[in-house]
């Protein structure tokens, strides 16, 4: 199981992703799921996965080392796609040619063909995107309605964004609302957990502004968690109790 995200407001976006990889009670191992591909300056991607962590590895360097167009003889990568749109068409494709080569195998083996990306950056010149690529090699993109994606272990965490998050959030605050998302997801779900990779990217600069793991035990991010759960008790203890029963006057 896993937990990726990504938000894009106004000034950037921002991605996370557990490392979690869990094929049993007994068989826990940490990989990473959010991957940057990036030109310094002239783009910056990343990739988030979850799903089959074969599945999704595959398709990374199907992405990485590139596949030939039939139609110019050109060999396809992520990183010579002229657009966004077009790397998650690339994205797409890859995942239906893991899918013609190995789906069978699978089924054979009763496994489903289950993986799902998250790809968000920019190309120089064009503007920030983000979008989830489907098993199907399909995708949507993220809009200013709902500046936010989700794959995997979802349901714990968009609570919080649903609540807190808008396209005009400044940037470090989605960051620190996205931390919030990830822990309420780690409390409800021990397949989540530890360490947390995270990307921050300003819109316009093509560049990292911050490309970090949170390892165990780091004081912010345990400072973070223990405050949340504080004000969510204090907030839960300054909410009036229900009026719905009818009180019994004691007889005298």
């Amino acid at each position: 199981m896993t937990y990726c995200c990504g938000i894009l407001v106004r000034e950037g976006l921002v991605m996370f992703a557990d490392t979690r990889t869990n094929a049993g009670v007994d068989n826990i191992a940490t990989f990473r799921k959010l991957h940057v591909f990036k030109d310094a300056g002239k783009r910056i991607m990343a990739i988030a996965a979850a799903g089959n962590l074969s599945i999704s590895q595959t398709v990374l360097s199907l992405l990485t080392e590139g596949f030939d167009n039939p139609d110019n003889g050109e060999r396809e990568t992520l990183m010579n796609a002229p657009t966004m749109f077009q790397a998650a068409q690339r994205i797409g494709k890859a995942i239906r040619a893991v899918h013609a080569t190995e789906g069978t195998a699978l089924q054979s083996e009763d496994i489903n063909f289950d993986v799902s990306f998250l790809f968000g950056g920019q190309i120089k010149g064009s503007r920030m995107r983000l979008f989830m690529v489907y098993p199907a090699g399909n995708f949507i993109e993220c809009t200013t309605d709902t500046p936010y994606l989700q794959i995997g272990e979802h349901k714990y965490g968009k609570p919080v964004l649903d609540r807190a998050m808008h396209y005009d959030v400044e940037l470090y605050e989605a960051l620190k609302t996205s931390l919030i998302s990830m822990d309420s997801t780690m409390r409800s779900n021990l397949g989540v957990g530890l360490p947390i990779d995270v990307l921050v990217v300003r819109s316009d600069i093509c560049e990292a502004d911050l490309n970090h793991r949170i390892e165990a035990g780091e004081p912010y991010f345990h400072d973070l968690r223990s405050r949340w759960s504080a004000a969510l008790r204090q907030a839960h203890q300054n909410i009036p109790r229900p009026p719905y029963k009818t009180e019994i006057t004691p007889k005298t």
